[in-house]
């Protein structure tokens, strides 16, 4: 509801006669010590589009308008989840050429409205452009370019084999949708860990609800207004909004939720989901090790490091470079490399550098500055420590064997802070990564195959790279999730049709061959023969049909 007030209550006109008559039979009038008249009405009232008061005072005393900020409430969330259910059940959202017609306006909004999602991301994260293109723009658009590419083949009935006991018979695995989905996204990378998870469930053909983060408000509100533009408002909506909006979509009936963010939250949204059991993908985060050998191409391996950590939304992405493992003896020369690649790539002095981004709020900016000022950490710094809180700028830090249960160590660090760990033997990291809650990407560097090998079968995590950061969520044939805290299902390609889709298992069967064996009365001749059968052999069943 929102509220109109006038002052003062004895000079009130009404203009338009459908508003005065509207105004006759509101009742009653509510008056405050101001004597001033209020006037409650819901947005969608056709008085508050035709209402026009004006003051006739001789006194030219100002019109006082105070609106009261709508909320987006348990009961509004309910009628629009009805919304998407009805428009869902028109079977519209289902068909190929509506599927298109939605992805074909995702890759014409990213295209034109390319320079107002720049602006938005640099308003939010101080994201270089450069930045906001490859990590944010070309993704989404990659994504919409092989969804329409390869839809047709994904929608396609999955053939299936059928055994002895059901022939003659065939059968399929038909994908169908779900129905009304919600996408509850982060603000590390608002724009597309937003449109991407929204393109597997138009994939998929389902009605889609969008929840941005509103710590990222100028990304939030361009895509409120972008989907209203590019996307057909009847099956895909975006809701802003902070706790109370989100809490009020969590209380609704949803065929699938689909949350990125922290583990935290993530168990929120969980316990929510099981109300009404309803399934989730959970993309959540965890602290991701980087394991160096001291047989690597240096530069290289730093130069692919820093990608991975500070040129990767300043450490702000939960696939980031949480901290280093590598050995006692190569630690100072890895240091070394590192102070230089930071110089070359963000300056003298990174805090002016325009190639790196701020720390996205003075909330985080607080929690990173805790972590810095720990008495058991401040004191092992040996790269950079410079911050600027005014400007939410903490520059690129690396410290030096830190203690285990420091809360560096015990939390994700989610910024520009990188603990280096050492070790005796490179071949202790694994114990060291497994005794910790498997992480959402671990990363290797070496040229030791053996080590390799051990590695990928040793370490659980919920992707990894080998001799590189981050690459990984590039190739759309790759899965990718989270294993255990660093969450559960995955998307990416045709993981993100998967993702939105249920596969119903369909067996056709004609009216022939149908056995006596099946029926009862159940003699021992049959048992023998069904046996057979279940068996799959064709010289049991032989032998079974012949009596012995």
């Amino acid at each position: 509801m929102r509220s109109l007030c006038v002052e003062p209550f004895q000079n009130l006109s009404v203009v338009d006669t459908g508003a005065r008559r509207a105004f006759t039979h509101c009742s009653p009038w509510k008056t405050n010590h101001k004597h001033e008249a209020v006037l409650s009405f819901p947005l969608s009232s056709p008085i508050r589009k035709s209402l026009c008061i004006c003051l006739s005072s001789s006194a030219n005393l100002p019109v006082m308008m105070e609106e009261k900020k709508q909320t987006f409430d348990a009961n509004e969330a309910a009628l629009l989840v009805e919304e998407l259910n009805e428009s869902f059940r028109t079977g519209k959202t289902k068909s190929y050429e509506w599927r298109v017609s939605q992805l074909k306006g995702i890759e014409k909004m990213v295209v034109e409205r390319e320079k107002d999602i720049c602006e938005a991301l640099y308003k939010d994260l101080s994201k270089p452009e450069y930045e906001a293109f490859i990590s944010e723009i070309a993704m989404v658009k990659s994504s919409c370019e092989e969804a329409l590419k390869e839809l047709k083949q994904w929608m396609k009935p999955e053939k299936a084999k059928t055994s002895m006991a059901t022939y003659p018979s065939s059968a399929e695995i038909v994908s169908e949708p779900l129905g009304a989905v919600l996408v509850i996204s982060t603000w590390n990378y608002p724009f597309s860990l937003s449109v991407k998870p929204v393109i597997g469930a138009i994939t998929a053909g389902n009605a889609v609800v969008l929840k941005p983060s509103e710590i990222a408000p100028a990304t939030s509100s361009l895509l409120s207004k972008l989907f209203e533009e590019y996307l057909d408002r009847s099956a895909v909506r975006v809701v802003e909004g902070g706790v109370l909006e989100t809490t009020a979509l969590l209380d609704q009936k949803w065929d699938k939720i689909f949350y990125t963010g922290s583990p935290r939250v993530g168990r929120i949204v969980m316990t929510a989901a099981a109300k009404h059991l309803t399934p989730v993908v959970l993309e959540l985060g965890g602290k991701c090790p980087a394991v160096i050998d001291s047989d690597v191409d240096l530069q290289v391996t730093v130069r692919r490091i820093i990608a991975g950590k500070w040129q990767l939304n300043n450490g702000q992405a939960c696939i980031s470079v949480d901290y280093i493992i590598t050995t006692k003896e190569f630690a100072p020369k890895l240091i070394d490399a590192l102070r230089k690649g930071i110089e070359e790539f963000f300056g003298t002095d990174p805090m002016e550098s325009k190639d790196i981004s701020c720390i996205v709020s003075s909330n985080h900016f607080s929690r990173l500055e805790s972590l810095m000022d720990d008495y058991k950490v401040f004191n092992k710094i040996v790269v950079g420590g410079q911050r600027n809180q005014k400007k939410l700028k903490i520059a690129p830090t690396i410290f030096l064997d830190v203690p285990g249960d420091s809360q560096l160590m015990q939390e994700e660090i989610f910024g520009p802070l990188l603990p280096i760990i050492t070790v005796e033997n490179v071949k202790d990291s694994i114990d060291l990564i497994n005794s910790k809650p498997k992480p959402l990407t671990a990363y290797l560097f070496t040229n030791n195959e053996k080590l390799k090998n051990n590695f990928v079968q040793s370490v659980s995590s919920g992707g990894m790279v080998i001799n590189d950061t981050v690459l990984h969520v590039t190739v759309s044939s790759l899965p990718f999730g989270g294993v255990g805290e660093s969450g559960m299902g995955s998307y990416h390609g045709k993981f993100s049709f998967d993702a939105f889709s249920h596969k119903k298992a369909v067996l056709y069967r004609s009216f022939s061959g149908d056995a006596s064996v099946r029926y009862p009365p159940y003699t021992p001749e049959k048992q023998k023969l069904i046996r057979a059968v279940m068996n799959g052999g064709i010289f049991d069943i032989i032998l079974a049909l012949m009596g012995f």
